[in-house]
């Protein structure tokens, strides 16, 4: 398992020493030894547990036994320092502000590539010949067309549904349209890599029908001489009508801004991905998953909230005011779309996507004072020192609810783009996870902390003033109680009392120390 993550001998492309970026850590061989670290248990019970090493010289805890073998659990809400799998995919360098996509540096990807050579690196893991390429973009353009009952699903919607209720659900009708008898079998890699394009290619598809759904319009259908980008923005502000001349320059904003969110290692949605598909659903299924985990706000709808927020401000001249608000720590207001969970220095998507949204701002000469409140807003935090301090950047979501803006995509679709976009790293790390032997459907473990065993009480002896029974308390003999059927009856004495089963000891009194001892490098 040591280096499980490292690229096949045969690797096809670049390799990261040909970038311009700093390499990856260099590998150290000692690590390639058997190690393990000593845990020590507060009853003395000592257990070793085996060390892994990944590409980037990260140590992790091979804890999947302990539990079976010592009927002991780790404890991480959140599993934010848990792997939940091994995945080449995607990598992310938080300290260093680095993405790489199987190896790739996002800023090479974003400047001299396009969404075909990601969807086809992230989907099959090696960048595509000129002959693959041709291929490829081929037979993606294929699966941009829906079953014509798909589209149906769309008038059933109101005026006023929100893109994302109607993504969920369409995205999941799909799974009643390519089931195990129209090529969706698991263990297949042909298959896998089937749904790999279907998903990917019907996406923008989808995404543009439940915007023309919402806002009333008459739905456009794809264009297989367009590429992702042109083809999604043609199905957004088409009409049939009159002729749609598309833009070059907001095109490749919006194909940069589809690069940048197409994959973001184990986040909240693609885990969700996973562990639907663990349980070896049907991939449409998977991704609406995803879909559904993605629309929450603390997710996918951080790009819409700093346009909300700019829209609170409501002028250049509010902004000193916002900012000491931003400040202040008894103040609730927050500068939404600085920083970053993961990056401690700035998003290498944010350098990407800032540029890009300058020069698409210069491009359309837009007179939006929302627009021109945002870049102030930028030019003001960027330069003060609480926030440069604290390394509160702007991050790519503050720049890419811009482009939206600027790009004329209403705000309540900003997630249902993320998704567009995601849609490719969720299907990538789908057909990883279905390809993993042995298979394993996920199941968490769970620290319980509710009530011990206890007596149940039947219905009719829980109409007394208070609420003994709520805590287990029970009814001591000689105490009456009613049946429910009008009729009274006395506890009589057998000799045992109702037993009583207090609620299991609060979580912080029962943390214990627990020591752990990890090999020396």
């Amino acid at each position: 398992l040591t280096h499980a993550l490292s690229p096949p001998a045969d690797f096809r492309g670049l390799s990261s020493s040909d970038s311009s970026s700093p390499p990856m850590p260099p590998r150290d061989e000692a690590s390639t030894q058997p190690a393990s670290a000593t845990l020590t248990l507060p009853d003395g019970r000592v257990l070793q547990l085996p060390v892994l090493v990944d590409s980037a010289n990260a140590l992790f805890l091979d804890v999947r036994k302990m539990y079976n073998e010592h009927q002991v659990c780790t404890f991480d809400p959140g599993f934010n320092s848990t792997a939940s799998c091994a995945s080449s995919i995607t990598y992310i360098d938080g300290d260093a502000g680095r993405l790489l996509y199987r190896g790739y540096p996002i800023e090479q990807i974003a400047k001299n590539g396009d969404m075909m050579d990601v969807w086809h690196l992230l989907l099959r893991g090696w960048l595509p010949t000129k002959t693959e390429r041709d291929q490829f973009k081929q037979d993606a353009r294929k699966h941009r067309m829906v079953h014509s009952n798909v589209i149906k699903f769309y008038s059933g919607f109101n005026h006023d549904a929100h893109p994302m209720a109607i993504m969920v659900s369409v995205v999941g009708a799909l799974s009643a349209f390519y089931d195990k008898e129209h090529g969706v079998e698991y263990s297949d890699p042909s298959q896998r890599d089937l749904a790999g394009l279907r998903v990917v290619g019907k996406m923008t598809t989808l995404a543009a029908m439940a915007y023309k759904t919402a806002i009333g319009q008459p739905i456009v259908y794809p264009r297989d001489d367009l590429n992702l980008a042109e083809n999604f923005m043609y199905m957004l502000f088409a009409l049939p009508t009159r002729k749609y001349e598309l833009d070059p320059v907001a095109c490749r904003c919006l194909e940069v801004i589809l690069m940048l969110h197409a994959d973001h290692e184990q986040n909240a949605s693609t885990s969700t991905v996973r562990i639907a598909g663990s349980s070896k659903a049907n991939p449409f299924a998977c991704v609406a998953a995803g879909i559904a985990s993605l629309w929450g706000p603390a997710h996918g709808g951080a790009n819409e909230a700093v346009l909300l927020m700019l829209s609170e401000i409501g002028t250049v001249e509010n902004i000193p005011a916002f900012v000491a608000r931003a400040k202040d720590r008894t103040d609730d207001f927050r500068l939404m779309g600085f920083g970053h969970r993961l990056y401690k220095t700035m998003d290498p998507r944010a350098v990407l996507m800032r540029d890009m949204c300058h020069q698409l701002l210069k491009h359309l000469n837009l007179n939006d004072p929302l627009l021109e409140l945002a870049m102030e807003l930028e030019k003001i935090a960027t330069s003060d020192e609480y926030f440069t301090s604290r390394k509160l950047y702007p991050n790519v979501d503050f720049y890419s609810g811009i482009c939206f803006r600027a790009l004329g995509i209403p705000q309540n679709m900003f997630t249902v783009v993320f998704a567009v976009a995601r849609s490719v790293g969720w299907i990538s790390q789908w057909c990883e996870m279905a390809g993993e032997v042995p298979a394993r459907i996920s199941r968490p473990r769970q620290m319980y902390v509710g009530e011990g065993e206890r007596e149940f009480v039947p219905v009719g002896r829980r109409d007394v003033g208070d609420d003994d029974y709520r805590d287990g308390i029970g009814y001591d003999n000689g105490d009456t109680y009613n049946t429910g059927d009008d009729t009274a009856e006395t506890i009589e004495d057998t000799g045992d009392a109702i037993p009583h089963y207090s609620a299991v000891e609060s979580l912080g009194k029962r943390l214990l120390d627990v020591h752990v001892v990890m090999p020396l490098s």
